[in-house]
């Protein structure tokens, strides 16, 4: 007899995202304390991102994340390394993530072909 998957209060490392993660990889700014850091986004959803950032910013610092086309007020969640995860202030709408995924897909084909 097979053992049932374990539930999320049984798992503590169980995801609880409430929203699914897109994987996306795009340049950004990430604004902190008035001072604006290269980022790289890793992936995406509604509700938040996860990125690579060079700079130590504490849990529950107030940033704003810049990808170009969008720009959202959020809140850093976690940091471990140069890996950050965001929660937005205001969820993205659909077409904000679709719009991101698109930018993202486009930018990795013109890197991968460039001006041929």
């Amino acid at each position: 007899m097979t053992k049932p998957a374990p539930s999320p209060e049984d798992d503590p490392y169980a995801d609880r995202r409430v929203y699914p993660r897109v994987p996306v990889a795009l340049p950004a700014f990430l604004q902190a304390g008035g001072v604006r850091h290269h980022v790289h986004l890793l992936d995406l959803s509604a509700g938040g991102a996860k990125l690579t950032c060079a700079k130590q910013l504490a849990s529950g610092t107030p940033v704003i994340l810049d990808c170009g086309i969008i720009g959202r007020a959020a809140t850093v969640r976690w940091q471990n390394g140069d890996t950050l995860g965001l929660s937005f202030d205001v969820q993205l709408d659909a077409l904000d993530v679709a719009a991101l995924t698109a930018r993202s897909q486009a930018l990795q084909l013109w890197m991968k072909h460039g001006d041929k």
